[in-house]
């Protein structure tokens, strides 16, 4: 079982098991000024969703380096990732914005028994949808 899959990586026990998920969602409203009052607003559309995700993987448990090394390369792509979580609810697609690595409690050669970690994700519209309204356009 799983906790959430970004694309085709799973975060789950063997891997990088998180401890926290934060959602940020916001609303978009063009203002105008008015003189003695308020300024007036006018909702223009959706704003920016970001998550994020933190937690601890211990060397015991799981190998957390290997794993961040592999989101850091679908970072590194630049692509739009479907977040799923594992009980089936679908957040959206999300491009990964950053990484966050601590290592605590090294071993003489340098290895980490415990990496914390914090991963940025920020939503984004589905490119394949957006690909098909440019080539009707």
């Amino acid at each position: 079982m799983h906790l959430m899959a970004l694309g085709m990586f799973l975060f789950e026990l063997g891997s990088l098991p998180f401890d926290e998920l934060q959602r940020k969602m916001d609303w978009r409203h063009a203002r105008s000024p008015r003189i003695g009052a308020r300024d007036a607003t006018q909702y223009v559309g959706p704003g920016d969703e970001a998550i994020s995700l933190s937690g601890a993987v211990y060397l015991e448990l799981s190998d957390g380096i290997v794993s961040l090394d592999d989101l850091r390369a679908m970072a590194d792509e630049g692509e739009a990732w479907p977040l799923v979580s594992g009980s089936g609810r679908v957040y959206g697609n999300f491009v990964i914005t950053a990484i966050d690595e601590r290592q605590a409690y090294l071993m003489a050669d340098g290895t980490p028994r415990r990496i914390d970690f914090g991963i940025d994700l920020l939503g984004v519209d589905d490119p394949a949808a957006a690909a098909a309204e440019q080539a009707s356009a």
